[in-house]
C-alpha cells in the first residue's frame, strides 16, 4: 500500500509564490507517474501537472510558464514550484501517483489528502 504526505499548502497574495511536496512511502513500482491535480469549490478535480519516471512533463495550460513540476527518486518525492500565483489558483492540490509493474499491467492510483492553496487578491 503506498501513503502519500502532502505539504506546503497556505495563503499567499496573488502574484506570489508556493512550493508543494509530496511524498511517497510504500512500494511503487518502476514505472510510475507521479503529479498534482486541483480541485476548485464546486469545480471537477483537473489535472495540473504530471511528471513520469523519465521525466517526462505535462502541464495544464492555465499553469504553463508559471508552475513548475519537479521530482527526487531518491527520496519518492514530488514538487511543485508555483510562481505568479492568480486568485483563480485556489484550490485544494492533492498529490497523485500512479504506478504499474510493466506495460500493460494493472495500473495502481494513489491520492494524497490534499492541501489548500488559497491566493488572496
Amino acid at each position: 500500500q503506498v501513503q502519500l504526505m502532502e505539504s506546503g499548502g497556505g495563503l499567499v497574495q496573488a502574484g506570489g509564490s508556493l512550493r508543494l511536496s509530496c511524498t511517497a512511502s510504500g512500494t511503487i513500482f518502476g514505472n510510475n507517474t507521479m503529479g498534482w491535480y486541483r480541485q476548485a469549490p464546486g469545480k471537477q478535480r483537473e489535472l495540473v501537472t504530471t511528471i513520469t519516471n523519465g521525466g517526462v512533463t505535462n502541464y495544464a495550460d492555465s499553469v504553463k510558464g508559471r508552475f513548475t513540476i519537479s521530482r527526487d527518486n531518491t527520496k519518492n518525492t514530488v514538487y511543485l514550484q508555483m510562481n505568479s500565483l492568480k486568485p483563480e489558483d485556489t484550490a485544494v492540490y492533492y498529490c497523485n501517483v500512479e504506478t504499474f509493474l510493466f506495460k500493460g499491467a494493472r495500473k495502481y492510483n494513489y491520492w494524497g489528502q490534499g492541501t489548500q492553496v488559497t491566493v488572496s487578491s
